[in-house]
């Protein structure tokens, strides 16, 4: 990596690793690396995210925000933004070294037919269909998942299956896809992840046990299911809240008013202040209770 360069210049030659860093004429930090071009966009209350484009070839000076199009997770800062820039050209650099087979194979699987297969290893096959996909894994390969994990039939889906034959098979994927592979069976299965690895996770290391602990703080309150503005109060959200967000077997709902300026969701939920937000029984903006309200 090179150094005693700012990133705010405007640089038309990679860096040691591949990369290409500029600004857009719109003022946005930007690189390339190969056939991607990727751009640091802001987004809401000074949060900013990666976004990218494929095969735009004009120089990155300028390339404006209406050229990217493809959203690539939340980053926090320049800094950040180069560095994810590096860990993308060291993926990139490793899927070259794995040399993954790209082939067509007539076959069914759980999502529909196969429309395009990479092999990743003999007994490992990732499958693309029309509408979803994922790993089909041979008997001897389903065999060595950990028991925790293991899917009967060996069809493992690409939301987030994917990661147990990631976890199982480390050597056939590059660190980025590892990490991120770790990052879903934390926030996914975390009691199997504790198991294997043994140790527990701490808060904020999974999603799924964050999500746990919300709910087991907050059983006996109330939690907004849906949310609209009010049609009938100016500046007000109309929330339909149930006791621990419960959604099942028909649970008691309220209807409270918040003020849109401070109804904010965040990761589990908004829970109902009581002393702030005052139980609502007039006209409502939700089409399910006009008729039952007064």
């Amino acid at each position: 990596m090179k150094t005693g360069r700012s990133f705010s210049e405007d640089l038309s030659t990679p860096d040691d690793a591949g990369v290409a860093f500029g600004r857009s004429a719109d003022g946005l930090p930007v690189a390339r690396l190969g056939d991607l071009v990727f751009a640091m966009v802001p987004a809401r209350d000074g949060q900013h995210f990666v976004a990218s484009a494929w095969r735009v070839s004009r120089p990155l000076t300028d390339l404006k925000r209406d050229d990217f199009y493809s959203h690539h997770g939340a980053v926090e800062n320049e800094a950040a933004f180069r560095a994810r820039m590096f860990e993308e050209a060291e993926h990139a650099r490793e899927l070259r070294a794995l040399r993954r087979q790209t082939v067509r194979m007539d076959c069914n699987t759980p999502w529909g037919p196969s429309q395009g297969a990479t092999i990743y290893a003999d007994g490992i096959v990732c499958h693309t269909t029309a509408g979803h996909g994922g790993f089909k894994l041979s008997p001897a390969r389903n065999a060595a998942v950990h028991p925790l994990l293991r899917i009967d039939d060996g069809f493992y889906e690409e939301d987030a299956a994917w990661a147990i034959v990631a976890l199982t098979f480390p050597d056939f994927y590059t660190g980025y896809e590892r990490k991120a592979a770790d990052k879903t069976l934390r926030d996914t299965w975390p009691d199997a992840w504790e198991a294997i690895h043994g140790r527990i996770l701490a808060p904020g290391q999974s999603q799924e046990k964050d999500r746990r602990e919300f709910l087991r703080q907050h059983a006996r309150d109330w939690i907004v299911i849906a949310a609209l503005r009010s049609q009938h109060h100016p500046g007000m959200t109309e929330v339909i809240a149930t006791i621990g967000g419960g959604r099942d077997r028909e649970p008691e709902e309220r209807r409270f008013l918040v003020s849109s300026d401070d109804y904010a969701v965040g990761r589990f939920g908004f829970v109902i202040d009581e002393a702030e937000h005052a139980a609502y029984d007039g006209p409502s903006s939700f089409a399910t209770w006009r008729g039952r309200a007064s």
